[in-house]
């Protein structure tokens, strides 16, 4: 009876504790959770990166220009007598392609000739005339202001004689002027004028001839680019890089070509520099004027680390890869330097022999514990 009203009245706040004990053991989880540290590590699927002689190629738009290139011009006024050339053939250096009307020019030389041979003779007779004054100055029988005239007549006589020769050269030249001849070896284009035209000076070009081998190439090159082949040590020398031509079509090229000339300033226009390649072209394929594509490859190969492509991650601070480190995935930001088949060449933000994960990136984040197993073992892996 004491008991009862002990349990029903003398001690219910002890009950209610003990109750609350009893619920808080009920709801406790069966084990405490696992921290984010203790999950099960990522399995991943890695690659060994290793410094690989790689020989990269950088590709720009170029034009091939002939290394000659010659504007036929008249150089005298006359009539046309005669086109020498087919049209589109190949020319060779002094072939005659023009003549003008020549009769006009040798009566022109005639007459210089004439006149040289007159003014000769005035200079002849004035010689005598000199020497006759002298003789008779010396016996007393002549004046001084005689002789004084004398010298100055031979004086002028010779200057005759100079003005006449001078004469008879330009009529001899104007004369070899009627003959047009090649000043190069090339292909020849369409005239301008055909027989029976009057040409000179101011007819324009009558025809041009560019020369075929060897050809250049130029290639306006961004100033970025070409500080990037500088820092690669690409412009070391005129023979450090291989120029490989492919056409429009995108056949290539057989022969490759050698930096000849790199501009000394930079167009401000375009903010490119000029570049210039010499081209065998003993087949007569490159045409002046033509657009192709142009590699510029290093002759000698080069050690760079390559990584897959399908390791690269891009966001807006640029390209990164996670790696395995210390059994953790960590990343890594890139400096890339293009591409070299199926992988990207890194030039700066990777050692050889780093592990760089190619699987099971989705799931990863830096400082995640990971499981590295080799790609090419991993199951699906191909």
């Amino acid at each position: 009876m004491n008991n009862r009203a002990w349990i029903r009245g003398g001690d219910r706040p002890a009950l209610r504790l003990v109750s609350a004990a009893l619920l808080a053991l009920v709801l406790l989880p069966a084990s405490p959770p696992a921290r984010a540290q203790d999950a099960a590590p990522v399995r991943v699927g890695t690659v060994v990166v290793e410094a690989q002689p790689i020989n990269p190629a950088k590709e720009f738009v170029g034009r091939i220009e002939a290394m000659q290139r010659v504007s036929i011009r008249a150089r005298v006024t006359g009539y046309l007598d005669a086109v020498l050339f087919k049209e589109g053939q190949q020319v060779k250096e002094g072939d005659l392609l023009y003549r003008i009307e020549q009769a006009p020019f040798e009566a022109a030389v005639s007459q210089a000739q004439g006149a040289l041979d007159k003014a000769r003779g005035q200079s002849a007779f004035a010689d005598a005339q000199l020497a006759r004054a002298q003789e008779l100055l010396k016996t007393q029988t002549g004046t001084q202001a005689t002789r004084d005239q004398r010298q100055a007549e031979q004086l002028t006589a010779r200057g005759d004689v100079q003005i006449a020769e001078s004469n008879l050269k330009t009529a001899e030249i104007n004369l070899g002027y009627t003959e047009i001849k090649s000043p190069i070896t090339g292909l020849i284009g369409r005239t301008s004028v055909t027989k029976g035209n009057v040409v000179g000076p101011d007819s324009g070009v009558l025809t041009t001839i560019v020369s075929q081998d060897p050809m250049f190439v130029s290639m306006p090159i961004s100033q970025r680019e070409f500080l990037t082949l500088k820092s690669a040590d690409r412009m070391t020398g005129t023979g450090a890089l291989s120029v490989l031509i492919r056409f429009s079509d995108g056949t290539a090229y057989e022969f490759p070509g050698k930096i000849d000339f790199v501009d000394v300033s930079v167009d401000r226009a375009t903010d490119s520099v000029l570049v210039r390649a010499e081209v065998a072209n003993p087949n007569g394929l490159l045409i002046d004027g033509q657009l192709v594509k142009v590699a510029l490859q290093l002759e000698q190969p080069v050690e760079k680390i390559l990584v897959p492509q399908s390791a690269l991650i891009a966001d807006q601070k640029g390209v990164y890869v996670f790696v395995v480190e210390d059994g953790k995935a960590a990343t890594r930001r890139l400096t890339l330097g293009g591409e070299s088949g199926t992988s990207a060449i890194v030039d700066d933000g990777l050692a050889a022999g780093d592990q760089v994960i190619v699987q099971g990136i989705e799931a990863l984040r830096p400082g995640v514990p990971v499981t590295a197993t080799p790609a090419a073992t991993l199951p699906g892996a191909g």
